[in-house]
C-alpha cells in the first residue's frame, strides 16, 4: 500500500509539472502573448500612422478586410489634420510604434531617416512603375516611396482647338504651342473664343504662376545639379528666359489685359468650362470641374523652349510616401510590406485606394478615373521625363511669393526691360535672400 501512496504522489507530481511547462509555453506566455499594440512575435502584424484625414474610412475598411483573408493584425490610426509631425513624434517613442508610417519631404528624410528601412528590391519597391515619387537619403538608401500623386500643366479643350483650324499633334513643344495660341488670340473675335484663361495676381489665383509655373525654371536647375537633396542657397536663373517664354505667352494671348490682372476677379475655370478660352494652367484637382463641361479635356506639359522638351512629361509629385519602420521587428517589416503589396496589386483594394487617391504609381493598381493624372502616366510610360516638384523648396514661400507677385504685376503692367529684370531679381535674388533668412542661426 505504501509503494502504491509514493507512486502516486510521483504520478500527481509528473501532471502538475507536464500542465505548468504547457501553460509556460502556450497562448498565455509572454513569446507569443499579443501586446497593447497587436504584435506577434511569430507572424508580424501592422500599424499604419495614416497621412490622410480623408483616407480614414477607406483605410479602416481594407484593414479589416485584409485582417479576415490573411489572418493578419492591421491596425490604422490617422493623425488629424495638420498635426502628423506631432502625432508621429508621440506614436515613435511608444513601445509599440507604428509599423507603416509617411515620410513625405527631404526634412522628413533628415528627421526620419534612421527609423526606416532601406526599400531598394524589396516587394513593394519592385511593384513600382517609376522611381520619380521617391525619396532617397544622402547615402542613397531608399527611405520613402510615393503611394500617390498630384499633377500640373496646362489644361488644354481638343474640340476649341480643332474649331480653330488645329489639332493636339502640331502641340509638342513650345513652338507648337505658341503657333497655335498666336493663332488663336489673333482670330479670337472671329472664333468666339480666345487662347489661355485668365492668369489673376490675386491671392486665389498667383500660386498657379509664383508656385507652379515657376517649377519649370526650378526643375531645369535641378536636373542640371543631378538633383537636389535639399533647398539649394542661391539659384543660377539660367532658364529664366524659358520661364518668360510662357509666361508672356499665357498673359498676352488671353481673353484679359495684362494691365488688368493686378486685382483678380476674373474666373479662370468657368472661362475654361464655358468654352471661353482654349487652354487652362491649373492640375489634377480640377479634373472633376471641367470635365464636366469639357469630357475630353487633356492635359500638356509646360512647355517653354528647353532642348529636347518634347520629351517632357507633367509636373508631378506628392507627399503621400511610405516608410517601414526600422525599429520593430523582422516579423512586423516583413508583415508591412506584404500588406503594402496587397494594397496595390489586389484589384478591390486598389480600386478603393484610387477612388480615393486619384492615382497610384504601381504596376498592378486599378487605372485612375482621373484623365489629367491618365495623361501624366501616359507620359510617363511613353518615355518622357517628370517635371517633379522643386518648387517645394522655396524658402520661406510666404514671403518669396509675395516678392514674385509684386514684381509680376509691375511686369505685366508694363512689360519693359527694366521690369522683367526685376522679376529676374526677386525670382534669383530673392531666392538667396529667403534662404539666408530662413536657415539664420
Amino acid at each position: 500500500m505504501k509503494a502504491k501512496r509514493i507512486l502516486a504522489i510521483v504520478l500527481a507530481l509528473a501532471l502538475v509539472l507536464a500542465l505548468a511547462a504547457c501553460s509556460s509555453t502556450g497562448s498565455g506566455s509572454d513569446t507569443d502573448k499579443k501586446d497593447d499594440g497587436g504584435s506577434t512575435a511569430a507572424g508580424g502584424s501592422v500599424y499604419w500612422l495614416n497621412f490622410k484625414p480623408e483616407l480614414d474610412e477607406t483605410l479602416q475598411s481594407l484593414a479589416a478586410k485584409y485582417t479576415e483573408e490573411k489572418g493578419v493584425d492591421v491596425k490604422v490610426v490617422t493623425a488629424a489634420s495638420g498635426t502628423y509631425s506631432q502625432t508621429l513624434t508621440s506614436e515613435m517613442d511608444k513601445s509599440n510604434p507604428p509599423t507603416l508610417f509617411v515620410i513625405g519631404n527631404q526634412q522628413g528624410v533628415k528627421d526620419w531617416k534612421d527609423y526606416a528601412i532601406d526599400l531598394k528590391d524589396t516587394a513593394i519597391a519592385n511593384e513600382l512603375n517609376t522611381d520619380a515619387y521617391n525619396l532617397y537619403d544622402d547615402t542613397g538608401k531608399l527611405v520613402s516611396i510615393g503611394y500617390c500623386y498630384e499633377c500640373y500643366g496646362i489644361i488644354a479643350n481638343p474640340d476649341l482647338i480643332e474649331k480653330a483650324g488645329h489639332t493636339m499633334d502640331e502641340i509638342k513643344d513650345f513652338a507648337g504651342l505658341k503657333a497655335v495660341a498666336e493663332d488663336i488670340h489673333a482670330r479670337a473675335a472671329e472664333l468666339g473664343f480666345d487662347a489661355f484663361s485668365s492668369s489673376d495676381m490675386d491671392d486665389s489665383s498667383s500660386w498657379r504662376f509664383t508656385g507652379h509655373m515657376a517649377n519649370l525654371e526650378y526643375f531645369y536647375e535641378e536636373r542640371d545639379a543631378g538633383g537636389w537633396t535639399e533647398c539649394p542657397p542661391s539659384l543660377t536663373g539660367k532658364y529664366m528666359e524659358n520661364f518668360k517664354n510662357l509666361y508672356d505667352l499665357c498673359i498676352n494671348n488671353s481673353l484679359t489685359d495684362p494691365k488688368d490682372l493686378a486685382t483678380g476677379g476674373h474666373d479662370a475655370e468657368n472661362e475654361f468650362k464655358t468654352g471661353k478660352a482654349a487652354f487652362f494652367v491649373n492640375g489634377s484637382w480640377e479634373y472633376a470641374a471641367v470635365s464636366a463641361d469639357v469630357p475630353n479635356a487633356t492635359m500638356i506639359p509646360y512647355y517653354c523652349g528647353v532642348d529636347g522638351e518634347e520629351k517632357a512629361g507633367l509636373n508631378c509629385g506628392t507627399e503621400n510616401c511610405w516608410a517601414v519602420n526600422a525599429k520593430v521587428s523582422e516579423a512586423d517589416q516583413q508583415a508591412t510590406i506584404d500588406f503594402m503589396v496587397w494594397l496595390v496589386t489586389d484589384a478591390d483594394a486598389s480600386a478603393a485606394m484610387v477612388e480615393q487617391l486619384g492615382i497610384m504609381p504601381y504596376k498592378g493598381a486599378v487605372e485612375s478615373t482621373n484623365g489629367f493624372l491618365n495623361d501624366a502616366a501616359k507620359y510617363t510610360a511613353d518615355g518622357c521625363y517628370v517635371m517633379d516638384w522643386a518648387t517645394n523648396y522655396q524658402p520661406n514661400v510666404d514671403e518669396y511669393r509675395a516678392a514674385l507677385v509684386s514684381a509680376l504685376n509691375a511686369y505685366n503692367a508694363d512689360q519693359s526691360d527694366a521690369n522683367w529684370e526685376n522679376v529676374k531679381t526677386a525670382f534669383v535674388d530673392g531666392w538667396a535672400t529667403q534662404y539666408a533668412a530662413a536657415n539664420a542661426s
